[in-house]
């Protein structure tokens, strides 16, 4: 996992943990918060799942510009540098 991922990953869980911890201390009836808490989640699961479709998108992107790359040239591992290090970054 990246660098970038990983600070990803531990944004979206402070998020997560401040309006959880937010609506448990606010001075609302239960119900109210937990009607709060659970848009909250759908809101951040929507997000993930959006992040997630687009991330995946970017692999078979790459994947395919690999595999046309490997199809046309006479020396399959002659890939540029620069799709190698993109795709590891």
């Amino acid at each position: 996992m990246s660098n970038t991922s990983k600070g990803a990953v531990l944004l979206l869980t402070g998020l997560a943990a401040g309006v959880t911890l937010g609506l448990l201390f606010a001075p609302a009836r239960g119900k109210e918060n937990r009607e709060k808490l659970t848009s909250s989640l759908q809101s951040l699961s929507e997000t993930l799942v959006d992040t997630a479709v687009v991330q995946l998108d970017n692999l078979l992107a790459f994947t395919d510009r690999v595999v046309t790359q490997f199809k046309t040239q006479t020396d399959p591992y002659a890939m540029a540098h620069d799709d190698i290090e993109n795709a590891i970054i």
